[in-house]
Order: C-alpha cells, then structure tokens, then sequence
C-alpha cells in the first residue's frame, strides 16, 4: 500500500462513527462524580484545586470505559492512584529539566510497557503521564503539591464509591459477552444453510472465555447464567459444521439436505433465545415451530450415518440452551463442565498476585523487535522532544503537545496516525463549540465549571462511537476548565489547536522514524499458526486412537492455543494490510491464499473433533500413525515457511496412504477427513512456494497490483467492475 493510500484509510478510520449501543447511564454516573469534585473544591478551596480534582476524576471515570473484565471500582481506584502518584513524583523533579526529563523519560518509557500487559493497562498509564506533564504546573510548595496529588486520588476513589452505590447492569459487560459469543454461532448456523464451508470468527468465543475468567470473590457473586452456556456454544459450533457439511454430514441435494436446513435454522432461533435471555437476564420464548423441528423421529428420519449422529447430538445440547432460554438461568440439570472439581471456573489473579504476571510479561517483551518495546522508546523520545520543543515556543500551555503525542500513540501504525487525525479534529471543533459558547454566556467560574461537568457527560456518551467525537467535547471540557481558572478563550484556543498539532505531528513522525512494522513479520506468524494448528489436529487423531479423558483435555489444550495464534496472525495480517510498507517474505496474494488453506486445515480439524468417540470406544491405530506425520510434518513446514523455504508434505502423504491400505478400515469419516487436510496442506505449499525468480519479482509484482487497483479506483472502474 502507498504513503498516500494508506493516509487516505487513515483518515477514513480516524472519522469514522463506530455503530455501538450507547451507554448514557454510565456516562451520567461518571459526569456525576467529576460534579462533586468540582463544585466543593471549586467552592472551598480554588480554582487550581477544582482543575487537579478534575482531572483525577475525569481520567479516572475514563479508565472505568475501557474494555476490561475487573470490576471497574478497581480500575477507577487504580487510575487514580497512578494519577495522584506521577503528579507527585513529577512535582519533585519539577523546576529543572536536568531533574524532570529523565524522570519524563522512564515514566514515559513504563507507560509505554504497560501494553505488554493489555490496552486497558497501556491507556491508563498513559493518562498517568499526562498527568504529570500538566499539575507540575499548579503547585507552588510541596505542601501544595502532595495537597494536589491527594485532590487526584480523591477523584478516582470518587468514582469508585459512585460505582459502588450505583451499580449499573452490574456483570452487563460478562452478560453481552457470552450473549456475543451464542449469538455468533447462532448466526455460524444460519449462514450453514445457503453455505455449509461458510467461515466462522472465533472472536467472540475467545472474548467470552476471556470474560469468564473470575478472581475466587468474583466467582462468589457470579450469576449462574455466567457459569454453562460458553461450553455449550463450544460443543454447538463444531456439530452445526459437521451436520452442515456435505463430505461428513448430510448429502448436498435431497431431503436430507432440506432436513439439514431445518435442524440448522432451529438451532439459529434457538440459540438466539438463548442470548437475549442472557443478555436481559429474563425468560425468552423460543418459537413453537422451532421445537418442533427438534425432533428425531426414528422411524423416518431421512438423515443417516454420521449426518444422523450429528443431528441427535444437536438436538441433545439445543436441549440445554431451550432451558436457558426458558429459565434465564442455566438448569440445575445442564452437566457441569468436564474436569476436576477444583476447575468450575477459569482462574484471574487477584490484583495482589497480578504483580508477578505484569513482570513475566514486561520481561517477554523486553527485546529490539517487540512492537511493544518500540513503542515505550517512541513514547520516551516524543514526550521528552515535545515537552522541550513547545517549552522554547512563544506559548502558554506549552505540555498540551507532549500530551497530544502521548495519548494518541499505538504500538501500531495505523491505530496511531487514525487517532492523532482524529485528535486534531475533535480539537478544532471542540475548541469551535467551546469558543462560540464562551463569547455568547461569557460564563463566570461557576457557569464554567458547571459547562465542563456537561462537557465531560457528553464525552463519556460517545467514547465507543469514534475518538473525535468523544475528543471534540474533551477539547470543550479543557476549555471551560481552563476558563473556570481565569483564562482567556483568546488566549486557550490558539494555543490549544497549534500545540494539539505539534504533538499529532510529533506522534507521527515517530513512527516512520522507528517503525513497528508487521509486514516483515507475516511470515513467522504464518508459522506459529500452522504449527499450532499441526497440533490441534494431532490431538484429535488421537482423541480416535485412544478415547479418553486425557485425551480430550490434550485437545482442549491445542485448540485454544489454536485459537491463540490465529488470532495473532489475524491481528498481524490486519495491520500489515494498513502499513505502507513493500511486502517482504509474503505478498498480499500468497499471504491471503495461505489463510485460507489454513483455515481449511483447521476447518476439518474441527469436523473430526464433532465425531470424536467417548472414553473407552473402540481404537482406530492407524490415526495415531497419521497424527505423529501430521504433527511432525506441521513443525518442520513451520521452520520452513519462516526460513522462506518450501514446506513438504511427503511423511503425511506416506502416512494416508499407509491408512488407505490397512486392512478393515473402521472410520471412513475421520480418513475423508484426514484427505481434507492434506488437501489444505498442498494448498498452503502451493500459495507460499515460490521459485527463485519469483522470489526477486514477488515484490515488483505486488506493486503492479497495488498501482492498477489504485488507477482502477481513480477512473472508476473499479466500482463500475463491482457494480456489474
């Protein structure tokens, strides 16, 4: 992609409105608990005091917005605390850029290591720094200065109290998750009839399993309905597919096919009741049609063999879900998951053991190639660069630059230049709407403060449609913040909107200087998910070699971490797509063609593993043969691929054949599938093998490909193509 193309998604994304459900409730609760910090500071003490508790509340009311599934008194109370702790520390070092830069520098660079725990950590350190930058200003004393660290933190325990005493949806965001992740494979099973091979995002499944995981006080309070569904979705999605597939499942024409449609279209409705009824926390109707269908007659029902197996399974687990849907609460009756007692729920440390965690993954990331690491050392460099650059300009308010930088700054390239557009943006008609309101009140320090408690609201409303939006009444909020302090709009605005673009500019800047570019590192990601793919599928072959409980649990294992990579191969191909950066290793076309071959791979992986037999079936020896080739074979293509070199696939392909020729083969379902998956393989070696010569042209016809579908988007014809 070219530096112009790729500006022009940049900008796109940056203005982009974000179609999310709206949340006035919360946002009303967390411009509430900015008010009662404002009005008595505003009102007993200064102006400067109402501006620090602001800010400490502000911020930590943010904090409770991100995507995180601790409860967010902890986070408001944690945001605060970072808050009151770099402002304090800060104003020791203030004074003296001999003192003050370095320690600028290293809370910057931690902050920036923060994302090596998750987004929520990453952005929360980051206001920290902020924080810092802008109340070294306030204090004249250390008594004014520890005074003013302890105003912040009283904002964040502010909000927690609130938060406290007005619980909203209290488990809202672990409800919608779970609801997410029925509703996915109610749609997976919908989009089944018209497409049996159609794709299906785990995203939603890796997000429900993520919120599912509880600290022991959290597990004490937990709803029921929190606890079953999730595994129950799990067990759904591979059936559906398999009942769905036209290889291992019903025929691709006939009543079997029409009775396959029903069964899935059943199901959809089903499992649809059963997420609103999550959702709402209520009983839903299921439609009597629906139930009807759900009925295996055994006298003349058209399905047979495995398509009939997969259909009475379906029926049995749509079962539990119509008693979710009827109850609004997992039955009594819905089995618990498998494994020990001392597993009923996925284990989140507490916070005091989190601190062990943070370390082992601030040290994994602690390396030159980490985007994580790159941008700690971004982040340092541009606070540190900004905060001198805008000192020496004839300005006021000269750390809104370094702060512009800070908090539009991504580990990746495309969030980063999005946001510093966005950024400025918001900026200019925030401060616009601000301006206007200002000339036309002429507000005193009461009206002012109580603009900017309105101000905020509105920026809590539209923090999930889009960061301008939410950034044009922030832009306000500091505007009639500074205004309740005194200052004149005709001296904020100007200064406001230049430095804001200093720092975008700043923020920018530092990523093409040192860049965290994925699209060199498609190629091992590439192989971290074939690899783990090659184990996934060895341990369903051995699920049918040796049925057993360890078994099951070896392959519960391999598909999450499955899962895990492609995720991360997904994220990584993502953003390379976005970069404007000459493709190296894998071009668009090969890397796309390899996605889909491993998609396919894993695809029939998943198709076994509906029919994989109960503890103590019988044995089928030969696929534990064609599982140790698999997942030989997987890991030496891995090292291949990311080596550049060609994968082989002769020890699987021996392997098939020997299956092929055993005498009294008991299992044709799991060797059609077995050919399935060499099929996938073949394909993958057929998108990522490349001669020499087209080794040193792949890039120079990447480029081709790129110029005429631009020319094709200039003249047009492009979209009269898709139009026709």
């Amino acid at each position: 992609m070219t530096w112009l193309r790729a500006f022009g998604e940049v900008v796109r994304s940056g203005l982009a409105i974000e179609e999310t459900r709206l949340e006035p409730l919360l946002a009303l609760r967390t411009a509430a608990g900015v008010a009662l910090v404002i009005g008595p500071a505003l009102w007993l003490v200064s102006p400067a005091y109402a501006a620090s508790a602001a800010l400490g509340a502000y911020s930590a009311g943010g904090a409770t917005f991100q995507r995180t599934w601790r409860p967010r008194k902890v986070i408001a109370l944690g945001a605060g605390a970072g808050l009151a702790l770099s402002t304090f520390v800060g104003y020791l070092a203030a004074g003296r850029l001999l003192t003050f830069l370095p320690l600028l520098a290293v809370w910057a660079f931690v902050a920036g290591m923060a994302w090596a725990v998750g987004s929520t950590a990453g952005i929360v350190a980051a206001t920290t720094v902020g924080s810092m930058l802008v109340t070294i200003t306030l204090p004249t004393s250390l008594r004014g200065g520890f005074e003013h660290a302890g105003v912040i933190a009283l904002g964040g325990v502010t909000q927690a109290v609130l938060i406290l005493l007005f619980p909203i949806r209290r488990w809202g965001a672990h409800r919608d998750a779970l609801a997410d992740a029925l509703a996915a494979v109610a749609d997976y099973a919908r989009r089944l009839r018209h497409d049996p091979t159609a794709p299906f995002d785990t995203e939603p499944l890796m997000t429900a399993r993520d919120a599912a995981a509880v600290t022991p006080s959290q597990a004490r309070t937990r709803p029921s309905v929190l606890h079953g569904p999730r595994g129950l979705a799990e067990r759904i999605r591979p059936v559906v597919a398999a009942l769905a597939d036209p290889d291992v499942g019903a025929p691709a024409e006939g009543p079997g096919r029409d009775r396959a449609r029903e069964l899935l279209n059943a199901a959809a409705e089903v499992l649809d009741a059963a997420a609103r009824s999550v959702r709402l926390g209520a009983p839903v109707g299921v439609p009597p049609g629906s139930a009807d269908v759900l009925r295996v007659d055994e006298e003349h029902e058209v399905l047979e063999g495995p398509a009939r197996q997969a259909a009475e399974r379906l029926v049995e687990l749509l079962g539990e879900a119509l008693e979710i849907a009827g109850s609004g609460s997992v039955s009594a009756r819905t089995p618990p998951p498998p494994g020990p007692a001392s597993a009923q729920f996925l284990m989140r440390p507490t916070m005091v053991r989190l601190l062990p965690v943070v370390v082992r993954a601030v040290r994994r990331e602690l390396r030159r190639d980490s985007p994580v690491f790159r941008h700690a050392v971004r982040l340092a460099a541009v606070a540190t660069v900004g905060y001198l650059i805008a000192a020496r300009l004839p300005l006021g308010h000269g750390y809104w630059a370094p702060i512009a930088s800070v908090m539009v700054m991504r580990p990746d390239f495309h969030r980063t230049y999005a946001r510093a557009v966005a950024r400025f943006a918001g900026t200019l008609a925030g401060v616009a709407l601000a301006t206007g309101m200002v000339r036309a009140l002429g507000p005193d320090a009461q009206v002012s403060g109580a603009l900017a408690v309105v101000s905020a609201g509105l920026s809590y409303t539209l923090i999930r449609t889009g960061y301008a939006y939410s950034q044009c009444f922030t832009a306000a909020y500091v505007v009639f913040l500074l205004g309740m302090g005194g200052q004149a709009w005709q001296q904020t605005v100007p200064e406001r909107v230049v430095l804001t673009l200093l720092g975008g500019g700043l923020a920018m800047l530092a990523y093409v200087v040192f860049p965290a570019w994925e699209t060199p590192r498609l190629s091992g990601r590439l192989a971290d998910w074939l690899a783990a793919n090659g184990r996934y599928a060895a341990a369903v072959l051995r699920g049918y070699a040796e049925p057993s409980r360890e078994r099951s649990a070896d392959m519960r294992r391999a598909l999450l971490a499955s899962r895990e990579a492609r995720a991360a191969w997904q994220e990584a191909y993502d953003r390379a797509r976005q970069e404007p950066v000459r493709p190296r290793g894998l071009t668009s076309r090969e890397a796309q063609d390899a996605q889909e071959a491993l998609k396919r791979f894993g695809r029939a992986a998943m198709l076994m593993e509906s029919h994989v037999p109960q503890a103590d079936s019988r044995f089928v020896p030969e696929a534990e043969r064609f599982a140790e080739a698999l997942e030989t074979a997987t890991e030496k293509a891995a090292v291949d691929v990311r080596e550049h070199r060609n994968p082989d696939w002769e020890r699987v392909e021996e392997a098939l054949h020997a299956w092929e020729d055993a005498a009294g083969n008991r299992s044709p379902v799991v060797r059609r599938e077995a050919e399935l998956q060499k099929r996938a393989l073949e394909d993958l070696a057929t998108a990522v093998s490349r001669t020499p010569l087209e080794r040193d042209v792949g890039s120079a016809r990447e480029e081709q490909r790129v110029r005429a579908a631009v020319a094709a988007e200039g003249d047009g014809s492009g979209n009269a193509h898709r139009g026709g």
